[in-house]
């Protein structure tokens, strides 16, 4: 099974595509990295950037299966909103190519990879380096947030 992860956002996307076969003990990562979009382009260029993207990402690895986290509520409404409609197309596009949707809340995210729903940010990264096999050379957070989402899909589709 290949899983495609993102963590959502609409200036940095965090992206990932793990494999898992029968025989296998851990999940490969297959690629990863985080998507950047200009705060120079209007929103709506931005969202058609990420989407060319997701696109692009389907058609080449060609996933079963999108990871994506859901959205947790701040207190700067306008990043919400943003973030929201990038999942969206996100979404939209896995949904055109036949993925089957997956959405994990932080808390769920956390237990898979650590075992404890309110681990922190720094237990999470750990733990997804120990859990993957993964390329020693640093990963951005985002990266890594999409690792740890597809991980998680693999836990819960087992």
């Amino acid at each position: 099974m290949i899983i495609l992860g993102i963590d959502p956002g609409f200036e940095r996307l965090g992206v990932a595509i793990l494999e898992k076969n029968s025989g296998d003990k851990k999940e490969k990562v297959l690629f990863s990295m985080c998507f950047h979009t200009s705060p120079k382009l209007d929103f709506s260029e931005r969202l058609s950037l990420i989407g060319k993207e997701i696109k692009r990402i389907i058609k080449k690895y060609k996933p079963n299966v999108l990871a994506i986290e859901t959205l947790f509520l701040t207190t700067n409404h306008k990043t919400v909103m943003h973030v929201a409609e990038a999942r969206g197309v996100v979404i939209y596009e896995s949904i055109c190519a036949g993925l089957k949707i997956f959405e994990a809340s932080p808390p769920q995210i956390k237990i898979a990879t650590t075992g404890y729903g309110k681990a922190n940010k720094e237990q999470v990264m750990k733990m997804v380096k120990i859990l993957v096999n993964i390329d020693n050379h640093k990963k951005s957070d985002d990266e890594l947030d999409a690792i740890a989402i597809a991980i998680t899909a693999f836990a819960h589709l087992r």
